[in-house]
């Protein structure tokens, strides 16, 4: 620690416990607010939700802006900065949800924050808004103590990261390049309050047949587009049981979840094809969802993708969007920070993993800075009823203070 800031780190535990815990009811009420908000992408408005943290911060006292791509898909960025010259920390949530498939499958509503049984529940709890509102606490907290702490600290509340679209982080990063930082905390879950400093990668493909056209009555095995990616479809999901060695420098990684971790997954999430019933098919189309584990690369998925496709006549695949698998060493300053704060507000100990969705983490880690995920999502991945521990959102607004407060006033 800097001389001038060795404050001692259970006063500023203590600190943060005792504000954190006055504030719950605030937090909660922020959850409450978040949910309430229709942010489901596509179509993917943040204009309700980002309103909610505006006014969180205006407040308190803390002043934000507003920065868009796109007017119906606003980011939110605040800024709060010490009196001394520092490191440069970045706090980062979304404010979109993914879609809740059928809502008959709810047994709560969507866009009400519901307590039950210690959980706060509705559509983008888990992924991720309790997470973000969070953030926002913390982020209040740093700005009350900015004279225990040297350097800035960034707060970013984005649109889009649902869909990898192009409205939120990464045109933050490519537009204003004083948002890439040192170091990011993702408040992305990786389910069990585990810390993700490694995620999957992900390859969107659509494969395309194309057959003769003909009338049905003449089809023969395999003459038709539909029943040549059919075989190709079916090839791919056995693609399920493909299993990674993690690389060495992931070393570190363990826990249960690693076996999901280090597992390829293969998702067909669309099919199209033929036009009329009498008629050949002769063309069909698959969208396709591949998440890559690290230990594996785009290019050898490829490679194999080049493979199964000249098996048959006239199949062909294209990219739709992709990156490798990314994730930051255990050894660098956030990680180190995060694992202490946990240490000290966490009762049971917890697992560094590979996170399974994509977050924007990535994004900061393919632009060379260190960036690791930990949030209230208590599953792997988010589902129908989704929720977060309330005890869980309390403790990540307290990790994510005192994670902060210990990297920024680490050494240079």
């Amino acid at each position: 620690m800097d001389h001038e800031h060795r404050n001692d780190i259970n006063d500023v535990a203590n600190s943060i416990d005792e504000f954190v815990t006055d504030k719950t009811e605030d937090l909660l009420r922020i959850c409450h607010d978040l949910t309430a908000c229709n942010s489901i992408n596509p179509p993917g408005s943040t204009v309700e939700t980002a309103q909610v943290i505006q006014d969180f911060f205006k407040k308190n006292g803390i002043r934000s802006e507003l920065l868009s791509l796109d007017e119906t898909k606003p980011n939110l960025v605040s800024t709060i900065e010490s009196q001394k010259l520092g490191k440069h920390l970045i706090l980062n949530g979304h404010m979109d949800t993914v879609s809740p498939g059928n809502q008959s499958d709810w047994s709560i509503p969507l866009f009400k924050g519901t307590n039950r049984n210690g959980k706060m529940m509705g559509l983008g709890l888990g992924n991720m808004k309790a997470g973000t509102a969070a953030l926002a606490l913390a982020t209040l907290w740093l700005h009350l103590n900015k004279q225990s702490w040297v350097g800035k600290v960034t707060y970013t509340a984005v649109a889009d990261e649902t869909i990898f679209g192009e409205n939120g982080a990464d045109w933050l990063l490519s537009k204003y390049p004083n948002l890439i930082g040192d170091a990011v905390i993702c408040g992305e879950g990786a389910g069990k309050m585990n810390t993700a400093l490694a995620e999957k990668g992900l390859l969107w493909i659509e494969i395309e047949a194309i057959a003769r056209s003909g009338q049905g009555m003449l089809a023969n095995v395999g003459s038709s587009a539909i029943a040549k990616i059919s075989r190709i479809i079916s090839q791919l999901d056995e693609w399920n049981k493909i299993t990674s060695v993690a690389p060495k420098e992931l070393g570190y990684l363990h826990g249960e979840s690693m076996e999901e971790g280090l597992r390829l997954s293969v998702n067909i999430g669309e099919i199209i094809g033929g036009h009329f019933i009498s008629q050949i098919a002769t063309t069909a189309k698959t969208k396709v969802d591949i998440r890559i584990p690290p230990g594996l690369t785009i290019n050898e998925i490829s490679a194999k993708l080049d493979n199964l496709c000249s098996s048959e006549d006239n199949i062909s695949w294209r990219v739709i969007k992709g990156w490798n698998p990314s994730w930051t060493s255990q050894k660098t300053k956030i990680a180190k920070s995060i694992s202490r704060a946990k240490n000290i507000f966490l009762s049971e100990a917890t697992q560094s993993v590979v996170r399974l969705p994509a977050s924007d983490a990535s994004r900061w880690r393919s632009l060379g800075v260190p960036a690791v995920c930990i949030g209230p999502q208590p599953e792997l991945v988010s589902g129908v009823d989704d929720y977060a521990w309330i005890s869980d959102i309390v403790n990540s607004a307290k990790i994510y203070a005192l994670s902060a407060w210990i990297f920024l006033n680490s050494n240079q």
